[in-house]
Formats: C-alpha cells, structure tokens, sequence
C-alpha cells in the first residue's frame, strides 16, 4: 500500500528524529544527517529517474511503476489521468469519426476552412460538386479553387445573410446555392446545394408563364375586339346584353392578369432597367394618388398624400410607379366609400419610407407572412367584390427586392390596413445632387 501525503510527512520526520537522536547518542551529528539527508535525496533522485524514464520511454501498455510515499501518489495520480485522456482521446476520435462519416453521407457540401481561407476539411459531396482534390488541395485557399469574383466578394465580405448562387467551377452545368456560416476566430463553414434542378424547374415555370401569356394575349384581343363591336353597335338582343357585358368585364379582367403575370416576370428577371436614376417621389406619388381619385369615383374617398422630406430617390422610376400604384390602388378597393387614405413619404436615420395606410376592414395579421406569395388573399371572400389579379403584392416584392428595400404590414381585423416599404439610406439623394456627384 502506498502511504499517503500525512504518512509520508511523518515517515520523513521520525526518520531524522531518529537520525538525529542516533547522532547525539555517537556524538556523529553532522554526519549522520548528511548520510541521511544524501540517502533520502538519492531515492528522490532515483524515484524522479524511474518517473522520467516511464513518461518519455517507456511504452503505452507499460503499467505504472511501483514507489511509496509521495512518488507513489503521484505515480499513480499520473496513470490515472493518462487512463482518462486516451479514453477521453478515444471518444473524441470516435466522435469526429461519426461526425466525419455523416458529413461524408450528406448530399450537400460542407467546406470547413481557417481565418485566411485555406481548406482544413470537406466531405464527398464538395469534392464531386466542386472537384476538390483530397491529397492536392488540403491547406489551399478556397478562393483560389473556387475561381468565380462573386464567390471571392461574398467570401472575404463576412456579410452572409443572403446565399449565393454561383455555377460549379468543375462543371459549368452545376447551379450551387452558397450559405457560409462564422464560427471561432474568423473560421468559416461552407455550405453549398446543388439546386440545378430547382433552377431548371423554375426556369420552366417562368417559361410556360411568360410563353402561355403572350399566346393568350392574341385571341383575347380579337375576344374583347368582338365583345366591344356587338356591344357599341346596338343591334344585338336585350336580353344578350347582361350576359355580353359580363364576358366583356371578365375578359378585361383576364387582360389584366395577363398584364401582371407579365410585369411580375419582367421584374423578376430584373428587365435590364437602371435603377440609378433620379426620381422624384412627390411628384411620382402625387400623381398615382390623382389617378386613385378617378378610380374611386362616386365612393368619394379621402385620398391624403404627405411628404415630409424633399430627397429624392435612386432606382427604376416604371418599377416605383407600379409598386406604389398597386399599394395605393388596393388601399382604395378594400377601404369602404368615404373612408380615408393615408400615404406619407417621410426620411429618418434608417432611410427613406412610404406609408399607405387605410381605414378599410383590415385582416388577421396570421396571413401578413403569405401577402406577397402569387396569387394568395387573405379573405378570397372579398376578391369576388373587388377582383384584381392576385399579383400586386408579389410585384411590390420584387420591385423591393430589386432596390434593396424591404415591406413592412401591419393591419388588424376592422382597424385597417398600412403597408410601409423601407429603402435603405444608400437609395436617398437630397436635393440639389446630381447624378455625376452621386456616381463619382
């Protein structure tokens, strides 16, 4: 049995009592102490050799050697911590091999790379989306393989709240959708998806819509060209009158889905227009809330327009005016005859906002998040009233989205509506800056 720390204190202590009564009773002292001072160093020496020697010599497998006293206690105090961390190492080998080896079966890649950018591990999948090479890319900069000047910019930007999508430099007919996360000291993990096929599918949808509406817009116009002839000639029956104007509403109708399922793709594709010119947004807004006085017609709403600031904003002026339109022009469907409408042009230190708020029925704010989709209403009910093609909102988006700017609802059930569309303060240009100021 090993002594303990206590033991071996009182082991040393009665060891010199002992020498130094036997150096009193030989009338020895000095030199008994030595000897025994020199004995005890030399087993201390030896214990601190053996110790040495089964650290840095001895093998794995070799048990812990035997000694009393302290330098038992911390032999063996040694062993068992050496007992612990091969367990503990073997657990964490046995942990990075599980996590290695479901990352290896995950069809996506994932890129795991240092502060600088060099490539410390990837799975299967970023080698057969990206052709990374096991032996002859480990510790290379990703930037350097993965060879496309977005990829480069949105790599070293630290700005990932959006995914990137990039073609694969290994093959050109690969769409990858990037998503890169931060994680320790500037370390980065790199996610991509291979979503050729997505892009394939919705490269279709936008086909088949853009294709089916300019072929449904030819014999709709020799329809409506048909319904107008027999309607102003005055010759057809009375009683094909009622049933000739309701064909005629519901082809104007089906015009004008056909005109925003257009507009919609066209902004989408972001159509190729500058959305750096100057435009005047009074001037703009004043006018759409002019045209929304004759849309509302006898209903005599009360149409206010504010503007609070006299910036200017950069972006595509057909693209603002569709947006704001559609905003302003549902705010007069919805809100009930002599209602009120609101719209506010304003600017503070987030940016620049246009407000338009109703005093219409309002609607359940569990539908705000689904407004913008295609085609969704939040009360279907009252799309029979007011018609409308189900698009506006899902253009407003993309117009938004096209200049950086976001929409925020608010609304509830018969306290009315208010759509607010921010744009960030890059978009502002105060009064008086021109265009050459702004691009220099």
């Amino acid at each position: 049995m090993h002594k303990r720390t206590t033991g071996h204190i009182q082991f040393v202590a009665w060891l010199f009592v002992l020498s130094i009564l036997f150096g009193l009773l030989i009338d020895e002292l000095a030199w008994v102490l030595v000897v025994t001072l020199s004995l005890y160093v030399a087993w201390s020496l030896r214990q601190a050799s053996r110790l040495h020697r089964w650290l840095y010599k001895g093998s794995s497998d070799e048990g812990v050697p035997e000694s009393y006293g302290l330098w038992g206690d911390l032999f063996e105090g040694i062993y068992s911590t050496q007992q612990q961390n091969r367990k503990a190492r073997k657990r964490l080998i046995a942990m990075i091999d599980r996590v290695r080896t479901s990352a290896n079966a995950m069809g996506d890649a994932v890129i795991m790379t240092n502060d600088i950018g060099q490539m410390d591990w990837w799975n299967r999948a970023a080698s057969l989306i990206f052709g990374f090479d096991n032996e002859k890319d480990q510790a290379q900069i990703i930037t350097n393989l993965v060879r496309d000047p977005s990829f480069k910019a949105y790599f070293e930007a630290k700005n990932y709240d959006e995914a990137l999508e990039i073609t694969s430099p290994y093959d050109p007919n690969v769409i990858v959708s990037i998503q890169i996360t931060l994680f320790g000291e500037d370390e980065r993990l790199v996610f991509a998806q291979d979503i050729t096929r997505l892009h394939q599918l919705e490269q279709m949808r936008k086909d088949f819509v853009s294709n089916v509406s300019h072929e449904m817009r030819t014999p709709l116009t020799v329809i409506r060209g048909y319904l107008e002839t027999m309607l102003d000639s005055g010759s057809a029956p009375e009683k094909w009158l009622r049933p000739l104007k309701s064909m005629e509403g519901q082809a104007l109708r089906l015009d004008d889905l056909i005109t925003d399922l257009l507009l919609l793709e066209k902004y989408e594709a972001k159509d190729g227009s500058s959305l750096d010119d100057q435009v005047n947004i009074e001037t703009l807004v004043s006018g759409i809330c002019h045209e929304a006085e004759l849309v509302s017609g006898d209903k005599g709403h009360d149409i206010r327009f504010e503007s609070l600031t006299s910036s200017q904003l950069l972006g595509a002026e057909n693209q603002l005016r569709s947006a704001f339109s559609n905003l302003i022009f549902n705010a007069v469907k919805y809100t009930p005859a002599e209602g009120v409408i609101t719209v506010e042009w304003k600017e503070d230190h987030r940016g620049c906002h246009l407000s338009v708020k109703d005093t219409g029925c309002g609607f359940d704010p569990v539908h705000i998040p689904r407004l913008t989709e295609r085609f969704y209403r939040a009360d279907p009910s009252r799309h029979i009233a007011t018609g409308g093609s189900g698009l506006g909102l899902a253009i407003v988006k993309h117009v938004l989205i096209n200049h950086g700017a976001t929409l925020e609802v608010l609304s509830q059930p018969d306290k009315g509506s208010e759509f607010i569309c921010h744009f960030p303060n890059s978009r502002a240009v105060k009064a008086g800056v021109s265009n050459l100021e702004i691009n220099a």
